[in-house]
């Protein structure tokens, strides 16, 4: 485990030097949890990656669970108006010489395209489609989520009984590939609170985890815990000061859709469009994403976006792409050495904030409120917002 691990001791290192930019770096919006008709998703994969390319996303990754869709797959469309005229549509919209079906049966069975035919068929200069799956996993009744990104090879849930001991097996054995293939690849924990499946101490006893779900838009995951659970946002905290004090590589933020349902809308299902992330890279490359998001250059967001974001000479500058009529707060969060909690160092009522990061802190991050409400809410009330990944001076 220790020579993959390396890896990421070097990449800590890069993420907390000083982040310049000697080469011209564009900024891209990604989605890196989402589901298809190949596992328990409502849509075929080319009609998900359809509405993302459409609204402006560059890259894509369908995760679906336990599986990397390269084998043979046939569903029969439920007998409802509404899946009935979702395959039409999908029918109408790619043809009958690229839609495979038979209904000899008295029931429509259609054949899913793998990910190398869909891959072909739907990528192109500017929207990328990266290989993913949702290694799934389940200990008594807590499930046990693991999204891999770039993955080459399909990787089985581990069986293992413990929680813990799920996640770290399932971590190594994606490090281990990338160390194998030589292939840019990380492993990201999801929706912890899902089923309350994953605790605080089970998430700080991980090695080699560099990425987990600060945010998900599917209604059941409890970002934002309960009376007897905390919230997604303080877990990544405590978390980062465990890290911080013996010297690991931060956690870093994600959003995602983990988007499930396409026809129907509303609070009570999982999504298209809730969460995202975007990355400032060379290059819209997986190598080029995935090296841009180990360094820390990202940030998570249900809406608001950011003109400008640096941490240039141990000092964090922020710039809101401002909506008329739309007000925002930034406000910077960190923790000094010796604290136990994560505190807002600074507040501004604004679209503009800088903040120089001094050895007194563990960490310092960002996060961007707005008073835009967000369409199609994770939970009623919300509005959009943005996270910074956490920095420190080196």
């Amino acid at each position: 485990m220790m020579k993959y691990v390396s890896i990421f001791i070097l990449l800590f290192s890069l993420a907390g030097c000083t982040i310049r930019n000697p080469k011209k770096l564009n900024w891209y919006k990604g989605n890196l949890h989402t589901h298809t008709y190949w596992s328990d998703g409502d849509e075929f994969p080319e009609m998900v990656l359809d509405w993302y390319k459409s609204n402006g996303y560059a890259f894509i990754a369908l995760s679906d669970h336990n599986t990397t869709a390269r084998d043979e797959k046939w569903i029969v469309i439920q007998k409802s108006p509404m899946y009935e005229t979702g395959f039409q549509n999908y029918l109408d919209k790619f043809g009958k010489e690229w839609v495979q079906y038979k209904s000899d049966t008295g029931r429509i069975q259609v054949k899913l395209k793998t990910f190398n035919e869909y891959r072909t068929k739907m990528s192109g200069e500017n929207f990328l489609i990266i290989p993913s799956e949702e290694i799934t996993d389940r200990v008594g009744k807590k499930p046990v989520h693991i999204n891999a990104t770039n993955l080459q090879e399909f990787v089985p849930p581990s069986g293992d009984t413990t929680v813990a001991g799920t996640m770290q097996k399932t971590i190594d054995a994606v490090l281990k590939q990338r160390v194998q293939t030589g292939i840019p690849m990380f492993p990201h924990i999801n929706h912890p609170n899902f089923g309350w499946g994953i605790t605080l101490e089970e998430m700080i006893s991980l090695k080699g985890e560099q990425f987990f779900e600060v945010y998900n838009g599917h209604p059941m995951v409890h970002n934002y815990g309960d009376s007897a659970h905390i919230s997604t946002e303080t877990m990544w905290d405590k978390i980062n000061i465990a890290y911080a004090k013996r010297n690991q590589p931060l956690m870093f933020g994600l959003a995602t859709d983990d988007s499930h349902n396409y026809h129907q809308f509303g609070g009570a299902f999982s999504n298209a469009g809730r969460g995202w992330v975007m990355v400032q890279a060379e290059s819209l490359s997986a190598d080029a994403l995935i090296t841009a998001m180990e360094a820390g250059k990202f940030y998570a967001t249900t809406g608001v976006a950011l003109s400008d974001y640096s941490f240039d000479r141990d000092e964090i500058k922020i710039q809101v792409a401002e909506e008329k009529g739309i007000e925002y707060k930034i406000e910077l969060i960190g923790v000094r050495s010796g604290e136990t909690a994560a505190n807002v160092l600074q507040t501004v009522n604004g679209a503009e904030a800088n903040f120089k990061v001094t050895s007194e802190f563990l960490f310092v991050r960002a996060r961007i409120s707005s008073t835009k409400s967000k369409p199609n809410p994770f939970q009623e009330g919300d509005f959009e917002m943005a996270w910074t990944q956490p920095v420190f001076k080196r």
